[in-house]
């Protein structure tokens, strides 16, 4: 799980980068779970999680206030989530997560990017069933034993544990993601999460040489052009040049 997703975060360096409209992405975000689980981060912890997540990346107080105040009021916009699934170049596997108010104009989009990449749009489940879609928590501190025991007490799923370099990561299925970090909370008090997502990790990764380097570079680029497109997971590993 550890060296995968390692190869994942590393793979992806450059999808982080690309998120030009990094505000509104987020604002959308924080409308839609706000919308689903309430206001209250206190009482909403996916909302805390992403609130948290939302300032490290330096998004400005007022456009998370905005959503909120939308959030709570009657009407606005009408987001769903949507999720697209496919091959990218060198046949490596992607997800799309989007949240849409136009499901035919997001599909249209997404799959000009493909098309664009010389890759293939799938169906659902194409490519999901060889991701495991976990909930990750990671924080500092080394033990091990203890987290794991906190855990164990309120009965979550845990898929795995790493302990390294001072921080532990906390692997659980995204169901328990809720569970899961309540019970570090409760047990260790308040934390500072390093990470507190929830995402698709691959169980195995493909590598991306050669030419299929740059199609696999404009993929991500198109993607995370579009407004309506949130994250992009995929299991590619980008191969160095040879000299």
């Amino acid at each position: 799980m550890g060296r995968a997703f390692q190869n994942r975060k590393e793979s992806m360096a450059k999808t982080a980068a690309a998120k030009t409209k990094v505000y509104s992405k987020y604002g959308r975000e924080i409308y839609v779970v706000a919308k689903a689980g309430g206001v209250d981060p206190s009482a909403n912890l996916s909302l805390r999680g992403l609130i948290e997540r939302a300032k490290k990346d330096q998004v400005p107080s007022h456009v998370i206030d905005k959503a909120l105040d939308k959030a709570s009021g009657v009407g606005g916009e009408d987001f769903s989530p949507a999720r697209y699934e496919g091959f990218g170049p060198g046949n490596c596997m992607v997800i799309v997560d989007c949240l849409t108010d136009n499901p035919n104009r997001t599909f249209g989009d997404v799959r000009a990017c493909f098309n664009k990449a010389k890759s293939k749009l799938g169906t659902p489940g194409t490519v999901s069933h060889m991701f495991d879609h976990c909930a990750i928590l990671a924080f500092s501190g080394d033990d091990e034993e203890a987290t794991l025991e906190a855990l164990m007490e309120a009965d979550v799923d845990v898929t795995d544990i790493e302990s390294e370099d001072g921080l532990i990561t906390v692997f659980a299925p995204h169901t328990d993601y809720a569970k899961a970090k309540q019970a570090l909370l409760d047990a260790f008090g308040e934390l500072d999460f390093e990470l507190d997502e929830i995402q698709f990790v691959p169980q195995t990764t493909t590598p991306v040489e050669g030419d299929d380097i740059a199609m696999f570079d404009k993929l991500l680029d198109t993607l995370n052009d579009l407004d309506d497109v949130q994250n992009v997971f995929h299991n590619a590993e980008v191969m160095a040049e040879q000299d």
